[in-house]
């Protein structure tokens, strides 16, 4: 299926850069008329996985961080976040709650955290390749128009 609208936004993997990927995927998906609780969704699952990207993909550096946002039919809202860092060694075992391969402070809740707020996750990841997270998110939504009316 064709998205009835998209976006791109590249991003250097700065957690400075976390706020600005959530508000300007908000400020797109804002055009589906979501309510409250539908756009702190969408930017909690997006800050999620942004912030995963920074931290884990590029530990000792700097990369960038390729985002895509659709809108489809009925309210479907994509986001495909996307890095080149170090890859996932085990996808299944990254996806478990409180799984981290950091310790300290952090919690291992990042996917967790997105699936809760999101209808669909996918997660695919290669080793020395980078890792990809699609998020779904089923706005209750009026619908998105083309743009052309």
């Amino acid at each position: 299926m064709k998205p009835i609208n998209q976006m791109k936004l590249q991003i250097e993997s700065r957690s400075v850069n976390e706020a600005f990927s959530r508000a300007t995927v908000a400020a797109f998906a804002a055009q589906l008329d979501p309510n409250i609780e539908e756009i702190s969704d969408i930017k909690t699952a997006v800050s999620e996985a942004v912030t995963n990207c920074i931290v884990h993909a590029y530990p000792e550096s700097v990369g960038i961080i390729y985002i895509w946002a659709g809108i489809y039919e009925n309210g479907v809202f994509k986001v495909k976040i996307k890095d080149k860092g170090c890859g996932i060694q085990n996808v299944k075992q990254a996806m478990e709650p409180l799984f981290t391969t950091l310790g300290g402070e952090r919690a291992g809740l990042g996917f967790a955290v997105m699936e809760s707020f999101c209808d669909k996750i996918k997660v695919s990841s290669n080793i020395g390749k980078g890792t990809t997270v699609i998020l779904e998110k089923h706005f209750i939504t009026r619908g998105a128009s083309d743009g052309r009316d």
